[in-house]
């Protein structure tokens, strides 16, 4: 271990878990001067998240959402970008299932129309990402604006085509009309019945996820492309002078973090709601930027995430309802909490760290 590294196991778990407790911690003091006991807030949180097979299987739910857009997310930063539009991207994804979806469902069954549903929604979220991706390789346009400002023309875009496109005829709903069942995919209850997920949306998207996972872990680590990758996000000069292109770089990055965004509404158009409508993004995009950083871009780590926030969700959920004095919005900032510390104050536990570990690896210690 060099000067101002840290081991793997302090990096990848010890500060992640110090952030998590410091921003618990704040979120306490919020409950407490709002009038509430924390200790049982935390307790019908838990319970509401994975006390139940119903909570569970909400919980999961939500993480197969966090999975993807932090995925998304990961494969940017390895390569040294910021990519924000994650909400923009699953939102042209959502375009993607549905056309897969409207197009087959009355023909085949499920099992057929999914792989197209997959296809079409990289496909679209790729194609998103791509003149942010062109802008930044050939013009030099920061990513991180041209991102979030195609999150806005995405909202725009969607609500014209549901308006006045894609709307079911004789209907005053910004939506297509529903699925037939060759465009729905099976709930896991309906697969697994003795786990009790009940009512919960939770379907076969998640496995998808999870294979989207093990991708992105032999694509980063196992490929020359993720060497290329992370080569250049590492070191971009470097990079350069090694004879890898930024261009190629940078445009095949966000394509297929723009894809795996994209993805993320086979969970939620396929999966959930079978049918197109108006925000079902839900912010989803942004919490994967929370995601990828608490996971530390690591497929593994992404899902541990994952799972932490489909708890706040649903557990919040159940929290909100149970306490009264903690409204939807209260959750809101415990979330936004979360986000604080696993991004902007990352760095806030880390220089004690280097220099409790430096004095550990020092010229007396290794004497010794």
């Amino acid at each position: 271990m060099s000067a101002g590294q840290l081991p793997r196991w302090v990096d990848y778990g010890l500060i992640p878990v110090l952030n998590l407790a410091a921003a618990f911690l704040v979120s306490g003091l919020v409950v407490i001067l709002i009038g509430e006991n924390p200790i049982d807030a935390v307790k019908i949180l838990l319970w509401g998240s994975l006390g139940y097979g119903e909570g569970v299987g909400f919980t999961l739910f939500f993480a197969t959402n966090f999975i993807f857009t932090g995925l998304a997310v990961a494969v940017a930063f390895h390569a040294g970008m910021f990519n924000i539009g994650g909400e923009g991207q699953a939102y042209l994804g959502g375009l993607g299932v549905a056309m897969a979806c409207l197009a087959m469902d009355q023909y085949v069954p499920w099992w057929v129309t999914l792989p197209f549903a997959v296809l079409g929604s990289a496909l679209m979220g790729a194609a998103w990402a791509f003149i942010p991706a062109w802008l930044q390789a050939r013009r030099g346009s920061h990513v991180v604006i041209t991102t979030i400002m195609f999150n806005f023309i995405a909202a725009s875009l969607m609500v014209y085509l549901l308006n006045n496109v894609l709307k079911k005829a004789g209907s005053m709903q910004s939506e297509t009309r529903t699925f037939e069942d060759g465009g729905r995919l099976p709930f896991l209850n309906d697969i697994f019945p003795g786990f009790g997920f009940d009512y919960a949306p939770v379907n076969l998207s998640l496995f998808v996820a999870l294979l989207a996972c093990v991708l992105v872990w032999l694509l980063i680590w196992r490929t020359k492309l993720g060497f290329e990758i992370r080569s250049f996000g590492a070191n971009p000069t470097a990079a350069v002078y090694a004879g890898i292109s930024p261009v190629r770089t940078i445009i095949v990055t966000m394509l297929i973090s723009g894809g795996l965004a994209g993805m993320m509404a086979i969970n939620e158009i396929m999966g959930s709601q079978h049918r197109l409508l108006i925000d079902y993004v839900a912010g989803y995009g942004f919490v994967g930027i929370a995601v990828a950083l608490m996971g530390r871009s690591h497929p593994v780590g992404i899902v541990l995430a994952a799972i932490l926030f489909g708890m706040l969700y649903q557990g919040g959920a159940e929290l909100s309802f149970e306490m009264p004095a903690i409204t939807r919005d209260m959750i809101v900032v415990i979330q936004g909490l979360v986000i604080l510390f696993a991004g902007a104050l990352e760095y806030m536990f880390r220089p004690a760290l280097i220099r409790l570990f430096a004095s550990g690896t020092g010229p007396s210690a290794q004497a010794a």
